[in-house]
């Protein structure tokens, strides 16, 4: 047998240290620009949220620390820090208060405090020794949330979504048997939960009944399925009811029209080369289209940032907003 004349796959290095699929590189594309430097550091920054007045606050997940960014000054301040929090995410309450999620020791020790935007009167809302990794949350309009348990991998899927209504004394489940649930967002009529499955990579959507907690009968689905070395982190909806979703060590930020089929994408500069690929948040500025996304460069050299660019619309007012 001749080899030389067999058959022969011809190897080409990619392009792109993350290479989009072939259905994703026809989507709208734009790319974010550098907005705001956290640090010099790979920081795991996550939880971009916005205040009425226009403050940010985030969290770094393994300093333990909360940030308030203050504008225009872009004056950065540790608000918060506790060594075993290991803090995921930042929600604000309608009275201003700041709700962060902590994923504790990543096994059962998670909790969410509640504090007052200068990090003082610290009160817990999900104890400790509830046993939940949390991750995530998101209000109702009623004041009630609800979170992720970010738990297990994909053989072994432990994570699950629950809700805690407005008075904090009961946890009920949503979904369960979730392979590390990770972002949680409401539609803007609050029908419909989505969540990201990170060590699953789907995308859930799941129509809820009247009382926020059933789900209606064949109303929890998987519209999409993402590729790629880890997967979808966490997510937020526009005032359209488009969905944006983080895409961790994949340096973007993927959209999707309220049915769950994409229709955009936000890429990080310079993640082609293998930088800043930890894309982890996405949030509005209040009142207008321009969405900023946290991201940072691990062990490369790139620090941390938060980046910014304009969505398809403003951004959701949702329940911290609420009169």
């Amino acid at each position: 047998m001749d080899a030389e004349r067999l058959p022969k796959l011809d190897y080409q290095r990619p392009s792109s240290a993350v290479p989009l699929l072939a259905g994703e590189t026809g989507l709208q594309t734009v790319v974010a620009e550098p907005w705001l430097k956290v640090s010099d550091e790979g920081l795991q920054l996550e939880g971009l949220c916005f205040d009425r007045e226009g403050n940010l606050f985030f969290v770094d997940v393994f300093g333990s620390n909360v940030y308030r960014a203050r504008f225009p000054e872009r004056e950065i301040k540790v608000i918060y820090s506790s060594a075993d929090l290991k803090p995921a995410a930042v929600k604000i309450h309608k009275d201003g208060r700041l709700f962060v999620c902590s994923l504790g020791d990543f096994k059962s020790t998670g909790c969410i405090l509640s504090m007052n935007p200068d990090g003082t009167d610290v009160k817990t809302i999900v104890t400790p020794n509830a046993g939940y990794c949390i991750d995530d949350m998101v209000f109702d309009h009623k004041g009630g949330f609800y979170f992720t348990d970010f738990k297990g991998y994909s053989t072994n899927p432990l994570g699950g979504v629950y809700y805690v209504p407005s008075d904090f004394s009961t946890i009920h489940p949503v979904i369960q048997n979730i392979a590390v649930a990770n972002g949680v967002a409401l539609s803007t009529d609050e029908k419909i939960l989505w969540v990201t499955e990170t060590n699953a990579n789907r995308l859930h959507r799941i129509e809820l009944l009247e009382d926020g907690i059933e789900i209606a009968p064949f109303g929890a689905s998987v519209p999409y399925y993402f590729t790629g070395h880890l997967g979808p982190d966490s997510c937020c909806i526009d005032s359209g009811d488009n969905l944006y979703v983080a895409m961790y060590e994949q340096g973007r930020v993927l959209v999707f029209n309220n049915t769950g089929y994409p229709i955009g994408q936000v890429l990080i500069p310079g993640r082609d080369e293998g930088h800043m690929l930890r894309s982890t948040h996405p949030a509005f500025i209040p009142d207008t289209d321009q969405l900023t996304i946290c991201s940072n460069d691990g062990s490369n050299g790139g620090g941390a940032w938060i980046y910014i660019a304009r969505g398809f619309t403003k951004g959701h007012r949702s329940y911290q907003f609420a009169e």
